[in-house]
């Protein structure tokens, strides 16, 4: 363990400082200042000797925490690294884009911050990255095998290394110019440095996996014959169908779903030219949806030169602490300030959004919004409590509904469930045989340390649909999956 009295001399929770807001909105760089290796160690040091560590039911890896932990307090980091990477394909990744579920579920959290293990995670990794202990695992045989891959986000790459390393040829494809899927086009620079990504994808080229991107699965090659040509086919594609907000004057020009602008913004930051490019330059932008994908607005929109920007939540407002009906170790639902609202902005909930309003130009120019009331357990506006906001820019983030589905229905008879996933086994298998299926095409829309989970898995079924047997670790089930179980 770490040191016995640690977390009794060290009581705070202490984390990088984030670069001034006047200063990180110029740019889209990373908003964390680099940190302290005796602040890091003097935080590795308050994870305790549970008998029963529940950080590992917090997180759908079964991370080895508290041995990684100890190891960066004891400054062997060279160790650590290797015992994040047992078990975790892409720790640089889930460092800086994971809401760390393993922190809700710590120990020391009953009574003190937890653990600031996230923090601890990503450092360890760029330690790694930096002092070139990250080098290619090539297998040591091939076995003839061939997979394709279909989708090249964290669940697909995670299913590409495993099944490299096992020595089947793997081919990763991806529909957009660029490797990485929403890694690359979705989550923003300021909160993910594309060159991290770039750095591991060198790694996975020179272990063996082949990426062939610009190719659209369903169109440039048919689902039947991409089975054909493979002995085995993992669908990793997300959940990439937006939900829509199908009221009065949704038509209206300015209004688009998060993802469109986010992806457009994305390639201008990598140094594409983006004609056309939906911007928030000059204007009042309001965003829709409170998550994770709603923050990413938000800081765009602030970098962009927005002249003001509104978030609404149909919700109410979480929590400030933990609620009595999400008790330790369960991830609860609280308030929540991300980068992105520290550095402007207005947060409302309760509002729900009734109508676009539009110009004699059909350009939008307002939302009319209502207070949310509930009625019979659902959420509607309450009727007397209309206002307007001003909107020049409106951008919808309300999630995902599920993965696109025409082509694979059509081309390989594949089924969906009730709620849009694609119908699969306990063993992440399709009614295909050796078609499988992994990450949020699966699950739903979900984090990116269950896409991982899920890949892995979904590699070690494939590895034994391919060879009868696997040595791949399996860290969850797709039935587990369903009843939002963790790993064992």
């Amino acid at each position: 363990m770490a040191d016995p009295k640690g977390f009794l001399a060290h009581t705070e929770r202490e984390l990088p400082a984030r670069r001034p807001v006047a200063v990180r909105i110029l740019d889209f760089r990373e908003v964390y200042e680099p940190g302290d290796g005796a602040v890091l160690r003097r935080q590795a040091s308050r994870c305790m000797d549970c008998g029963v560590p529940f950080c590992h039911q917090g997180c759908p890896l079964g991370n080895l925490i508290p041995e990684w932990n100890d190891l960066t307090w004891r400054g062997e980091g060279r160790a650590a690294f290797e015992r994040l990477h047992a078990t975790n394909n892409f720790p640089e990744l889930t460092g800086r884009l994971c809401p760390a579920p393993c922190e809700s579920a710590c120990v020391l959290g009953v009574n003190q911050p937890a653990v600031t293990i996230k923090q601890i995670e990503v450092s360890i990794a760029d330690e790694a990255f930096a002092n070139g202990w990250v080098e290619p695992e090539p297998p040591e045989r091939l076995t003839g095998k061939t997979v394709a891959v279909v989708g090249s986000g964290p669940a697909g790459l995670a299913a590409a290394q495993q099944l490299t390393r096992a020595g089947h040829t793997v081919a990763v494809f991806e529909r957009d110019d660029r490797i990485g899927g929403l890694l690359r086009y979705g989550i923003p620079d300021f909160k993910l440095e594309k060159r991290h990504l770039e750095a591991r994808l060198r790694q996975m080229q020179g272990e063996g996996t082949r990426f062939r991107a610009g190719i659209e699965i369903g169109r440039d090659i048919t689902w039947s014959d991409l089975r054909d040509r493979y002995d085995a086919v993992v669908i990793a594609t997300g959940a990439t169908v937006p939900r829509d907000l199908p009221i009065p004057g949704r038509d209206a020009a300015g209004v688009h779903f998060a993802m469109e602008y986010l992806v457009e913004s994305n390639r201008a930051v990598a140094g594409d030219q983006v004609p056309n490019q939906i911007s928030a330059e000059g204007k009042h932008v309001v965003v829709i949806g409170g998550g994770d994908t709603g923050a990413d607005c938000i800081g765009t929109a602030h970098r962009q030169g927005a002249l003001s920007v509104t978030n609404l939540a149909i919700g109410a407002r979480p929590p400030e602490s933990r609620p009595e009906h999400q008790p330790w170790p369960m991830s609860p639902t609280i308030f929540e300030v991300q980068s992105a609202h520290e550095e402007g902005g207005e947060r409302a909930y309760l509002a729900s959004t009734v109508e676009f309003v539009s110009n004699d130009a059909g350009e939008v120019r307002a939302l009319r919004v209502a207070e949310t009331e509930f009625v019979d357990g659902r959420r509607v506006p309450k009727a007397g409590t209309e206002r307007e906001i001003p909107a020049d820019l409106v951008l919808i983030a309300m999630g995902f509904t599920g993965p696109e589905s025409t082509s694979l229905t059509q081309q390989l008879g594949a089924r969906f469930t009730d709620r849009g996933a694609l119908a699969r086994d306990r063993g992440f298998g399709t009614d295909t045989p050796g078609v499988f299926v992994a990450g949020d095409a699966g699950r739903g829309q979900s984090l990116i340390v269950w896409a991982i989970a899920e890949g892995r898995a979904a590699a070690a079924r494939a590895d034994e649909y391919l060879m009868g047997t696997t040595l791949l670790p399996c860290p969850v089930h797709a039935d587990d999956v369903a009843l939002g179980l963790q790993p064992a």
